[in-house]
């Protein structure tokens, strides 16, 4: 789930103005936090691979400063003299970046000036070339994951994934559209069509010598996440081989002979496997895991694990399971000796090394925030992308037990700025049953007699996570002299697998009841928040949250759900993951009374209880939570007489994503709560809740 910009529903001109006068009303004198202009400005670190030598990394630069969504640059540092070279002029696009085995080049996908497609370069960023001008992508949501490009070991061939269209891909694009796939419906985050290309992820390798492309892979399934093995005789890759693939997920692990294109399966399990890694000398192959049969391609109630098997697919075993916590794609060791992921612990993503003869774990990176990429050196390198409290994602390295070094400071925007501080505290859930964990982003420019709104932010899942690493809406919030609350409910991973177990079956149910016990702990603890302007907002299933948690609730003066769901079951039949719902309560809607149970845990069954201004915001084309879910509840609160704005984002997806719709909608909501606050010291003892 995510956010962006500005709807065409409304009248624009009468609204637009309000905004503008709002945010003049409102506390923008504290400069020197971040405003939500200031997103344009930012710069992050996307990949970061580091050189064969260990000399140089190749990272990208994500941008926030073009049209639409943030575009990523490719960069080369050289370690020694800590130099950055972008590869490419400044309106240059790239991603993927491989070297080769011996160093001297680097394969990435994107676009340099006239060239574009798979593109080969130097290390100083000399002799650009076009290896492969034409990779075509799907919009299906059943492939993904893993590496979409692999060298073989002697650097003469490169494998890459490409999609060709299906047998369904003519009458499902024709006029009129004949639709007979389960899975009908694209990706997630894509934002620009409502239906699947019915495109197919194949393997294809190119020969650097004489740039002959060849197709190793074809038919109706998709390949994916490939690697290509020490011997070069064969490429690991995972694919969903189930009959009825649109409606069983289940990935597992094959390994293609390069040859003669023959293929061996690895796994064969009604559970998942993705990411599979060759070891360096080829006897074995770590991956991430699931062992349970009832799981779906968005989400999963179960922590994947890093596992281990021999080539040959015996002697499968979870090594991950020494951590009871969700766990990332593992990479190995380049001696073979351990294999690193990372691990979502108490709101933080740390980076583990686990040796695999056995032993503990050592943690490698334990700093609050979040490790994102990282790639493993020789003798004990690191590099990799750290989001910490103050900052987006920044590059990083570092040596065995050294101190770690920052190798970019990309956010000159950050220059003279406040940055909130985040706080955790933990708290009883109401049943008894756990010690729930929030993180309290406080605001900027608090004195000893202030008081100041509080603004709740739940995050989506419900299997995420929120933590102290930098947040740009909350730290925008916090300019303004408002505190944010991020609730780690029951179901949130980091806190064990019982604990991200415990929202089975319960939708709109305990776990609601613990973001409501958060806001009831803070506002008893911190005596500073003001509890007649508190608001509530959240994406996803946050947003699902927030619609719920206004019929349940008249506490919050105003709820910003964004791409919530009000209707479990016209849901469950519209979102382009159909299973969800199955993997949640362990049955079909139709089995059973869960169609009861799912009507009666709708927020739009309650909806005449909602009495809180709510503004909707939804992408237009988003297939993961319909927009007729929005459409549904804007309408139902409106007929109970409830104030409601309903804001439509074009070429979005699940969640907001061009930076001015990011930016439009942080102003928007800045201005929805204004407008419903109450002025400080003119308000009444309203709110007796929590």
């Amino acid at each position: 789930m995510h956010p962006r910009r500005q709807s065409a529903w409304f009248n624009a001109s009468s609204y637009l103005l309000g905004v503008a006068a709002l945010l003049a009303l409102a506390p923008f004198g504290k400069a020197q936090g971040l405003t939500s202009s200031d997103l344009s400005r930012f710069r992050f670190v996307g990949d970061a691979v580091l050189s064969p030598d260990g000399h140089r990394v190749a990272y990208t630069v994500i941008l926030y400063d073009r049209p639409g969504r943030p575009a990523p640059q490719l960069w080369i540092m050289d370690l020694t003299t800590q130099k950055p070279m972008r590869i490419g002029d400044e309106k240059g696009v790239a991603v993927n970046p491989r070297w080769s085995p011996d160093g001297k080049w680097l394969v990435f996908q994107g676009r340099v000036g006239e060239k574009h497609g798979l593109l080969l370069a130097r290390p100083d960023g000399s002799e650009i070339t076009t290896l492969v001008e034409k990779i075509e992508g799907t919009n299906s949501p059943l492939p993904g994951g893993g590496q979409d490009v692999t060298w073989s070991p002697d650097g003469k061939q490169i494998a890459f994934l490409s999609a060709t269209p299906d047998e369904r891909a003519a009458e499902a694009s024709g006029d009129p559209m004949v639709i007979s796939r389960y899975l009908y419906k694209p990706d997630a985050g894509e934002g620009l069509t409502r239906f699947n290309d019915n495109e197919r992820l194949h393997i294809f390798a190119v020969d650097l010598a004489s740039r002959q492309v060849r197709q190793l892979t074809q038919g109706i399934y998709d390949e994916h996440s490939i690697d290509w093995s020490p011997d070069g005789k064969e490429i690991l890759f995972a694919s969903n081989r189930e009959p009825n693939q649109d409606e069983f997920f289940n990935y597992d692990i094959f390994a293609l002979h390069v040859e003669d294109h023959s293929i061996r399966r690895l796994t064969a399990t009604e559970y998942n496997e993705y990411e599979p890694l060759w070891s360096p000398d080829g006897k074995h192959i770590v991956y991430r895991g699931t062992k349970r049969g009832l799981t779906d391609r968005e989400t999963t109630m179960e922590d994947t694990h890093v596992w281990m098997m021999n080539a040959d697919g015996s002697d499968r075993r979870e090594i991950g399971a020494v951590i009871d916590n969700r766990q990332g794609a593992p990479q190995w060791a380049p001696d073979g000796s351990a294999v690193y992921f990372t691990v979502q612990e108490r709101g933080s993503n740390h980076l583990v090394r686990l040796p695999v003869g056995g032993g503990a774990p050592a943690y490698v990176v334990k700093d609050n925030g979040g490790v994102g990429a990282f790639s493993v050196g020789k003798d004990g390198m690191l590099a990799y992308t750290f989001t910490s409290p103050r900052d987006m994602a920044q590059l990083y390295v570092k040596t065995g037990s050294a101190a770690a070094r920052k190798l970019t400071d990309l956010n000159e925007v950050l220059a003279g700025k406040q940055i909130a501080e985040v706080e955790s505290f933990t708290f009883v859930s109401n049943d008894n049953r756990f010690d729930v964990e929030a993180f309290l982003t406080k605001p900027v420019g608090m004195t000893a007699t202030s008081k100041h709104p509080l603004i709740v932010n739940i995050h989506g899942g419900p299997h995420g996570q929120n933590g102290p690493g930098f947040n740009f809406k909350n730290q925008v919030y916090a300019a303004r002299g408002w505190a944010t609350l991020n609730v780690n409910f029951r179901g949130s991973t980091g806190y064990g697998q019982k604990f991200a177990d415990a929202v089975f079956g319960d939708q709109n149910g305990d776990e609601g009841q613990d973001v409501l016990y958060g806001v009831s702990a803070a506002v008893r603890r911190y005596l500073w928040i003001d509890r007649e302007r508190m608001g509530i907002e959240g994406v996803s299933y946050g947003g699902q949250l927030t619609d719920w948690l206004i019929t349940q609730t008249n506490e919050f003066k105003a709820a910003i759900p964004t791409a919530g769901i009000a209707n479990l079951v016209s849901y469950n039949y519209m979102t382009y993951y159909n299973q969800y719902e199955e993997m949640e309560f362990g049955q079909f809607l139709h089995q059973g009374n869960l169609m009861d149970v799912a009507w009666e845990r709708s927020a739009l069954k309650h909806v005449a209880a909602a009495h809180t201004p709510t503004m909707l915001l939804h992408g237009e084309n988003d297939n993961d939570v319909p927009i007729a879910e929005a459409e549904q509840f804007f309408i139902a609160l409106k007929d109970v007489g409830t104030e409601a704005l309903f804001v439509r984002y074009p070429r979005e997806g699940h969640g907001i994503r061009e930076t001015q719709h990011v930016i439009d909608s942080t102003d928007r909501s800045i201005a929805w709560y204004e407008k419903h606050f109450p002025k400080p010291g003119a308000e009444g003892v309203t709110n007796v809740q929590p």
